[in-house]
Order: structure tokens, then C-alpha cells, then sequence
């Protein structure tokens, strides 16, 4: 399988605390799929902390981030499309004007998250926390 990109999730200081390679699948979600990885691939998403992190504008298409803690994270205007997001912790997260669609939100804890000029279309929220989550002016 060849990957066309790497996305280094790095802190305020510039120390890489993850990398996101889009198209591979966690421990988690094969299971959740059923499915069984491929032989040789790693599990490239790890519980790492990535809370209040600065992922502004970020091109995270189709990324693995099942289960990811982003509480309080910086995702305005970032291209989640299609990301998987099952379970994450995206309390408090500004995602404005963020690109979700068809991003797999189910049980993502969704809390006072800015969600803003979102674009929601095709996105699966099944059992997602969205308890005080602005949801003014979403967008298709």
C-alpha cells in the first residue's frame, strides 16, 4: 500500500507528538470494522495527549484519530473529511468552518464544541454528546 502523506501533529514547540497517515487503519477501528490489518502495518495512531493542540487549517482527510483525546483542540477550518473520529474527546474543540463531512463522529464527545459554519454533510453523529455545541450556521 503506498501512502501519498504523512501529517506530523506536532505541539506548540514544534515536538511531533503523532503522525497521521491517511488511509491506514488503528487497532480499534479494524476491529470495529471486523476487519484484520494488513501484515507489516502498524498502528500509527497511539494514545497520545493532544489536548489544546494547534491544528488549525490542518489537512487531516480520512485520518484515524478513533478514540483521539483533542479536548480543547484548534481545528478551525481543518479538512477532516472522512476522518474517523469515533469516540474521540472533542470537548471544548473549536472545529469553525471545519470540513466533516462524511467524518464518522459516533460517540464523540462533542460538548461545548464550536462546530460553527461545519461542514456536517453525510457525517455519522450517532450517539455523539453534542450538549451545548454551537451549531449556528452549519454549512452543506
Amino acid at each position: 500500500m503506498k501512502v501519498k502523506k504523512m501529517v506530523e501533529i506536532k505541539n506548540k514547540d514544534g515536538e511531533v507528538l503523532m503522525v497521521v497517515a491517511p488511509g491506514f487503519m488503528s487497532e480499534k477501528r479494524a476491529h470495529r470494522r471486523g476487519a484484520r490489518e494488513p501484515a507489516g502495518v502498524t498502528d500509527l495512531v497511539v494514545s497520545v495527549d493532544l489536548r489544546g493542540v494547534d491544528l488549525r487549517g490542518a489537512d487531516l482527510r480520512g485520518a484515524d484519530l478513533c478514540g483521539a483525546n483533542l479536548l480543547g483542540a484548534n481545528l478551525r477550518g481543518a479538512d477532516l473529511c472522512g476522518a474517523d473520529l469515533y469516540g474521540a474527546n472533542l470537548l471544548g474543540a473549536d472545529l469553525y468552518g471545519a470540513d466533516l463531512r462524511s467524518a464518522d463522529l459516533r460517540s464523540a464527545d462533542l460538548r461545548s464544541a464550536n462546530l460553527r459554519s461545519a461542514y456536517l454533510r453525510g457525517a455519522d453523529l450517532y450517539g455523539a454528546d453534542l450538549y451545548g455545541a454551537d451549531l449556528r450556521c452549519l454549512r452543506e
